[in-house]
């Protein structure tokens, strides 16, 4: 037992326990690390086992990763055709899910494990413990006791001075497509309160295609021939409107019910963008259906229902994957989606989202500063909650306009839109309610190791570090801009160690080439591939083509792609990607909409 050195207050506050080692108070001033299973003993949990040494000896930085699998494109070229490919892909998958705790161990209210913190999914979970209570500051012991103002923090450091095109290409079909994606297991539930979630799936279920309940899901089922209800207008098909599918739809009260369209989530009606998702999905749900129908002409609507729900669910973690964090990653290695590359590993076909992790897909950055259609270019005003736009121009011309306008970066600062910046507010307040413990102790906590533990944007100044990862400070340029942001920063947090978890994220500079910074990465990824292939339907004991209905259904599962999705269910393709084509790479309009949570 070690003796704090300040007996008034909780040793806990210090986060003394490195390495996940798991602080527990004892008695009155002292306290214990449980190192259990760490790769490190000792009283701070800091002293690294012979088998650590070696590991840490010879594990390349992430940043070395990065460099390797972004650059060389003719070895890679190589590897992609070889079955190198599947032993890659297969260390890609499991290299980080030891950072992930399975089954989950803390949440909002319990920072210690309980059976409540396991059993409840109405909670978030969390990776690390709240803040103890009652700390002298509150990030512990570090900085000031009272943190910045939320609204200053937004306006000096997050809000957009001049758009920036994201340098890879990113285009508005990638920041739809995430913000469409996500609101599926990110519902904060503000009833019962910001560490409690409405998606009780946790993971990828298409709740936001279904809804998240199974009063919301047969309000929106056609009941015959396993379809969902629709309406079709000059030919084309359209979710209904709110008079015919009678789900709560979030719309300004100036929008009548006539006028609302029913989708599974119910804040969709907020963007054209999320509308036009939301319709491909419906006319893709109804597609296989069809198709079902043909190959088992006896079944139930139950069953084509359920059978094409499971469908869907495995072509959304097929474009995720060969798609969407392919683009993001911007790898010349090919990422796989094979779930029985993992049949031979112990693995965990159970997901819990995390507090962390919806903190940290606040991505507001990517949306500019209006958007063009077809040319047209509408404010955020003339945007928001337009649903006529979906079927005035159409799905094909809504899917190439956001195919063609760039989207913005999200990481380096000052990367937000300011008629979204009151969500990016919101978040910080939201993270000081839940205590989220101090950005360098998640940094640290996910095995990031830069010099001063902080990867900024901001130059070397005391105090403060302002290092690309695996790089020193000092061989970076200086401008007078970084230097005077650090020394705001300084005076406002008082302490590097104090600084938030959402703002270091914002604020870290991001990779060369990349839209944000290793952090994002090194902390965001083990979230996302635990959520999609800890999916049942990639466990053994599903991922069979009778699971979906035959062969026929599981080809579909396995050819998936963004392109088909689009291309399959409109009458012709147009251009689709998540990067802007190469002709507009050279002038990239700007462009942009609003969120509440990407």
């Amino acid at each position: 037992m070690v003796t704090s050195l300040c007996p008034a207050v909780d040793p806990c506050c210090h986060f003394p326990c490195q390495h996940q080692g798991v602080c527990m108070r004892v008695g009155l001033a002292g306290y214990e690390c449980d190192c259990t299973r760490t790769g490190y003993f000792g009283t701070n949990c800091t002293s690294p086992q012979l088998w650590t040494r070696l590991h840490d000896l010879l594990k390349p930085s992430p940043a070395f990763y990065h460099f390797v699998l972004t650059h060389f494109r003719w070895f890679w070229d190589i590897v992609n055709s070889t079955f190198i490919r599947d032993t890659l892909m297969m260390l890609v998958l499991t290299v980080r899910a030891n950072l992930i705790p399975s089954p989950p161990t803390f949440n909002s209210d319990y920072g210690y494990i309980s059976w409540e913190a396991y059993s409840n999914v109405s909670y978030y979970t969390r990776v690390l413990p709240p803040v103890p209570e009652n700390c002298p500051t509150p990030m512990g012991t570090k900085g000031k006791q009272q943190l910045p103002d939320p609204q200053l923090l937004a306006e000096r450091f997050l809000r957009r001075q001049k758009f920036e095109a994201d340098p890879r290409g990113t285009n508005l079909m990638f920041a739809f497509f995430a913000q469409h994606f996500t609101h599926q297991f990110f519902k904060t539930s503000g009833k019962m309160g910001r560490g409690f979630t409405k998606a009780l799936g946790h993971g990828v279920d298409l709740g936001h295609v279904y809804g998240d309940n199974l009063q919301r899901q047969h309000q929106l089922r056609l009941f015959r021939d396993g379809k969902l209800k629709f309406q079709v207008v000059d030919g084309e098909v359209y979710p209904p409107m709110v008079t015919d599918a009678p789900v709560h739809m979030v719309y300004p009260p100036a929008v009548p019910k006539e006028k609302q369209l029913a989708v599974g989530q119910e804040v969709f009606g907020l963007l054209p963008g999320l509308c036009m998702y939301a319709t491909l999905w419906l006319r893709e749900h109804n597609r296989v259906c069809d198709i079902l129908k043909r190959e088992h002409p006896t079944w139930s609507d139950e069953q084509l229902f359920q059978t094409a729900r499971l469908i869907l669910i495995g072509e959304t973690i097929k474009i995720v994957i060969e798609d969407y964090v392919q683009h993001l990653s911007g790898y010349f290695f090919s990422l796989k989606f094979d779930p029985e590359l993992l049949f031979g590993t112990q693995f965990q076909y159970r997901n819990r989202i995390a507090v962390e992790f919806n903190q940290l897909y606040h991505w507001h950055g990517l949306m500019p500063d209006s958007f063009i259609i077809q040319g047209e270019e509408y404010s955020y005003e003339q945007f928001l909650y337009n649903a006529s736009m979906l079927m005035d121009y159409g799905v094909e011309a809504l899917v190439e306009s956001f195919s063609k306008q760039s989207a913005g970066r999200i990481g380096g600062g000052q990367t937000i839109n300011a008629n979204v910046l009151h969500v990016a507010v919101g978040v910080i307040k939201e993270s000081r309610q839940l205590r989220l413990q101090p950005f360098n102790e998640l940094a640290l906590q996910s095995s990031r190791s830069c010099l001063s533990k902080l990867c900024l944007m901001v130059t070397l100044t005391p105090g403060w570090s302002g290092l690309v990862p695996g790089l020193q400070g000092s061989s970076l340029p200086r401008d007078g801009r970084e230097e005077e942001k650090a020394a705001e920063l300084e005076e406002l947090y008082g302490d590097i160690d104090a600084l938030e978890f959402y703002v270091g994220l914002l604020l870290e500079k991001p990779q060369p080439n990349g839209i944000f910074g290793e952090s994002m990465v090194e902390i965001g990824a083990p979230f996302s591939l635990k959520g999609l292939l800890g999916n049942p339907i990639c466990s053994p004991e599903y991922w069979k083509p009778s699971t979906f209905g035959g062969a026929t259904g599981f080809e579909i599962v396995k050819t998936a792609s963004l392109e088909k999705l689009v291309c399959l269910n409109v009458k012709k393709c147009p251009y689709v990607a998540f990067h802007v084509p190469d002709a507009a790479e050279k002038n990239r309009p700007q462009g942009g909409g609003p969120s509440t949570e990407l």
